[in-house]
Order: C-alpha cells, then sequence, then structure tokens
C-alpha cells in the first residue's frame, strides 16, 4: 500500500529511508538494468543527497559564439535559453543537462543560487561545474564530472528544455524522479515510481533487520536463505 499521498511526502521518504544501491536493485528486477548515470557524475561533497524530479536541459556545442552566419536566432543570444531553464526551476525539481561534449562546465556558483531561489532540489550535469568553493558554501546538491574552470559561454548553448535528453544510453523524461547520492545518480520514470518506492522501502527496511543480525552473529547463508537479501 502506498505510503504518500503527494512529492512532498515521497520525497521524505526518500531521503530519510533510501539510497541508490537499494533503488536501483528494484529497478533490476523489474527489469529496468540501465537506470544508472555514467560513473564519473559525482556529487561535489560526499554527503550531498539529491531527491527531486527531473526539468530536463538539452545542450549543443557551438564553434564560435561570435559569428554571423547561421539561419537559428537562438544560436546567436548568450547561453541560448540557459536563463529561461534556470528561472523556470519548480520547486523539488531537479536541474539535468545533457547533449554537449565534456569540455566545459555546465553548472556554477550564480546558477546555484537562483536555483536555490527557485527552492530546487539540486543540479546534475553531464559534464563539469565551476565555483566549487561558492557552490560548497551555498550547500548546493551539485553532481557532476567534479571542478573544471572552463566556461560554456563561448562553447555551449541550452537548445532546449522539458525535453526527453540522453546520458549514454539513459533516457531521462521531465518528471522522471532522479535520486542521488555518494553511490551514484540514478534516474526512476515516472511510469514505474509508486511500485519502485513501493518495493525500495520494504528492502531497505528488510536490509537494516540483516544487518542488526548479522552483527549479531548470523551466517550470510542463513540471512540470506531467512530473508532473501545481501
Amino acid at each position: 500500500m502506498k505510503e504518500w499521498s503527494d512529492d512532498k511526502s515521497l520525497l521524505a521518504l526518500i531521503k530519510n529511508e533510501l539510497y541508490t544501491a537499494v533503488i536501483g536493485d528494484i529497478m533490476d528486477k523489474m527489469g529496468y538494468t540501465h537506470q544508472f548515470l555514467p560513473p564519473r557524475i559525482r556529487p561535489l561533497r560526499d554527503d550531498m543527497f539529491i531527491a527531486g524530479r527531473a526539468m530536463t536541459v538539452l545542450e549543443a556545442d557551438v564553434l564560435d559564439n561570435l559569428t554571423d552566419a547561421g539561419n537559428n536566432p537562438l544560436l546567436k543570444r548568450s547561453f541560448g535559453l540557459m536563463l529561461e531553464a534556470l528561472d523556470d526551476l519548480r520547486e523539488d525539481e531537479v536541474y539535468i543537462c545533457s547533449g554537449s561534449s565534456p569540455a566545459y562546465a555546465l553548472w556554477g556558483e550564480l546558477m546555484s543560487a537562483r536555483a536555490m531561489q527557485c527552492k530546487a532540489a539540486g543540479a546534475v550535469v553531464n559534464g563539469y561545474s565551476r565555483d566549487t568553493k561558492g557552490i560548497l558554501e551555498l550547500d548546493f546538491a551539485c553532481f557532476s564530472y567534479g571542478p573544471y574552470a572552463q566556461d560554456q559561454a563561448p562553447r555551449g548553448k541550452v537548445i532546449d528544455y522539458r525535453v526527453p535528453i540522453d546520458m549514454e544510453g539513459v533516457r531521462i523524461n521531465d518528471g522522471d524522479m532522479i535520486i542521488g547520492d555518494i553511490d551514484g545518480v540514478c534516474v526512476v520514470p515516472r511510469e514505474i515510481e509508486e511500485e519502485v518506492f513501493e518495493r525500495a522501502l520494504e528492502k531497505a527496511r528488510g536490509e537494516r533487520v540483516v544487518l542488526k543480525k548479522i552483527k549479531e552473529g548470523m551466517k550470510a547463508r542463513e540471512a540470506f536463505d531467512k530473508y532473501g537479501i545481501m
């Protein structure tokens, strides 16, 4: 039986009881075996945790921001639609961006400050982040390839947002649930989330029982045979 009535109560359960490993295990059992983002996407600080709805952002490389060539007026705008995407963030959403080459930073301190004003849950980018000291001082949950100061301004633009994006074969739709911790970032498709989180809560609680029994001296084989968890 579902234990939550809305996103607020679901997110509270996720933050209090769940973690990416147990959520990933459940999706594996359901046949969704490719839901983790690339392992090089890491939290800027090990204790960062992120849980929220995806606000998908599509980035593309540009070769020359100063040229008048081309037919798309969007590409003549600084950052493309990045500022609009940032301002469109809603409470408990995750700015999640992909599409460009990993040659520059896709997130920074000022973006974090604006996202916090929007009450966003965090940011996950398929590339680098910068202004690391500032982001850490803001205590904003940011997952990226790590620190690298090279800016996106002359190298990339946001060309759309709230559209499907891909990270190395993992499809992310706007509104999917994003969960990230020190072990990685996973994507829970909206259409299966109720079953995933119901089963993940059950497994996480079972794991705590098994941990207690092992600490009391129960053998691994006995524990698995009795509880089906290891």
